[in-house]
């Protein structure tokens, strides 16, 4: 991995006055340009050919960077390129996907807004598991083989793709039959392994808390929630009486491929739980990959009937379901006085540290 120190000396040489907030065209990035804009930052966004245009229409990036392939950003003559823009980049769900947490760690030298090391505890699903533990938080059941499967469970695959590929399955001879679907098994073929989770799957709502912890202020703040709209599961809860009526095997199989997002606040009697909760996964991410958490962060949960909370997955940067709250939140029109979004947030904490002289204590 690259040594913070390397980060640390790039940064010496940044103009503070002029840095530049960039990130990749997909994901939030809207959000994350407007919310630069909004702090009278310069931005910048790298899209690849053919997506520009979102771009262009909304008009919140002060300068395109096309590439043909997101993977030229690693590159040496591109990375150089976005330093002596004083870049600073902004890490989100598809920019960790296109680009790969390993490669992220280890090639990119530009400096990235939080920290790069909780790359390996999110995308590794058992040192995650190993991270909700000592934050003391319920987590869901993890079966290590198909044969210890005894409840219905949802299998999933690694990275950020949004629930592609997942199923259910409630025993091990339903586990082998799904798993051997044509389209799994060519996603196993180009892995060259069998890469997957075999989890719990608890009937619930499932709430996504968005928080910020903020190092200069030693903070957690909640500032928005949504819940995931997946197709196509979603629509077949609409048609479940019909379903009713078909044979088992010409009913259609449930897909958890996340196609949009909805608003969300809770009950007020559980905000402390919530909160709770974010603050013990900054405090337990302190004490295993210290500074730990730093910025935007999801707990991914459902909570039961008896009003539990259960985590099932954290996201160590800024969620898709960010984007609905372009003009703010409940949570966070408690805050701020101003619309703040979470893109906002990343901009004023970035000022702050600037102001602070210690943009280092947030970027690496």
């Amino acid at each position: 991995m690259i040594h913070k120190s390397e980060i640390c000396n790039i940064l010496e040489d940044y103009d503070t006055t002029a840095i530049t907030i960039a990130t990749i065209g997909s994901h939030t990035a809207l959000q994350i340009l407007k919310g630069a804009r909004d702090e009278q930052l310069k931005n910048l966004v790298i899209c690849k050919k053919g997506t520009e245009e979102v771009y262009r229409q909304f008009a919140v990036a002060d300068e395109l960077l096309v590439v043909e392939n997101y993977k030229e950003v690693l590159e040496k003559e591109f990375q150089e390129e976005l330093i002596e823009r004083n870049a600073v980049l902004i890490p989100h769900g598809s920019f960790v996907e296109y680009l790969s947490p390993v490669r992220i760690e280890n090639e990119l030298r530009v400096p990235i807004f939080g920290n790069r090391t909780v790359l390996e505890w999110e995308s590794d699903r058992t040192k995650e598991r190993e991270w909700m533990e000592h934050a003391n938080l319920r987590y869901l059941r993890v079966f290590k083989t198909p044969a210890d499967i005894d409840r219905l469970v949802i299998v999933k695959f690694p990275g950020a793709k949004g629930g592609k590929n997942y199923f259910l399955a409630s025993n091990p001879d339903e586990f082998k039959t799904k798993i051997g679907r044509p389209e799994l098994r060519l996603k196993l073929n180009e892995n060259d392994a069998a890469e997957f989770t075999i989890q719990e799957y608890v009937i619930g709502t499932r709430f996504y808390p968005h928080y910020f912890y903020s190092p200069l202020k030693d903070r957690v703040e909640l500032l928005s929630m949504d819940i995931r709209y997946e197709s196509n599961i979603d629509g077949i809860a609409r048609v479940s009486h019909i379903l009713q009526d078909i044979p088992t095997h010409s009913q259609p199989e449930p897909s958890f491929v996340v196609t949009g997002n909805l608003p969300v606040v809770v009950r007020e009697s559980l905000l402390p739980r919530i909160l709770e909760m974010g603050q013990r996964i900054v405090e337990a991410s302190d004490q295993l990959f210290s500074p730990g958490l730093i910025g935007p962060f999801c707990i991914e949960t459902v909570c039961t009937e008896d009003l539990e909370f259960i985590a099932f997955e954290i996201s160590a940067r800024i969620v898709a379901g960010t984007n609905l709250y372009i003009n703010g939140s409940p949570y966070s029109q408690l805050l701020y006085d101003e619309p703040m979004s979470t893109g906002r947030r990343i901009a004023v904490e970035i000022k702050e540290a600037i102001k602070a002289d210690s943009l280092d204590s947030i970027i690496y």
